[in-house]
């Protein structure tokens, strides 16, 4: 697609979405608050606006993941537990609780069952990747509300 090359506030716009997005961007978005309209770049736009929630999406998989790949860690090898694997588990459910709070349409997916295959397989890869222990259960034992409790930690 052509850039539409419009002049605001004494600068030319016009930088196409394949070259420069960032760029694109910052014009796009001054495009919109001047009100022209009919100069942005509406298919891109709308493209971006729906990646904006797979990136969410994604990042809570991957929050997710790490956090159970941590459980999982913390409740199979006891002997190796330490301040560094509570920061992480402390870290990603803060987040996680964050993410929530700035994006409720979220939450749902966590009582998704596909939503959590994916996460399980992945927090499964990780840990077994991090401690050559094949003795994790192949379903998550957990609740949603046990891995999101700042007080549960599995024995």
């Amino acid at each position: 697609m052509a850039p539409c090359v419009t002049e605001l506030r004494g600068r030319k716009m016009g930088t196409s979405y394949e070259k420069d997005v960032v760029a694109w961007a910052n014009e796009q978005a001054a495009l919109l608050r001047a009100g022209k309209l009919s100069a942005i770049d509406a298919e891109h736009i709308a493209e971006e606006i729906e990646d904006v929630g797979k990136s969410e999406q994604r990042e809570s998989v991957s929050r997710m993941a790490v956090l159970l790949a941590h459980l999982l860690k913390w409740q199979f090898q006891p002997d190796r537990r330490g301040a560094s694997w509570m920061q992480t588990i402390d870290a990603q459910r803060a987040d996680i609780a964050y993410a929530l709070s700035d994006a409720p349409s979220l939450k749902p997916r966590l009582e998704d069952e596909a939503f959590m295959r994916v996460v399980w397989k992945k927090a499964l890869a990780q840990a077994v990747n991090e401690t050559n222990l094949d003795v994790f259960p192949e379903s998550c034992p957990w609740s949603v509300e046990q891995m999101l409790d700042e007080r549960f930690l599995p024995e």
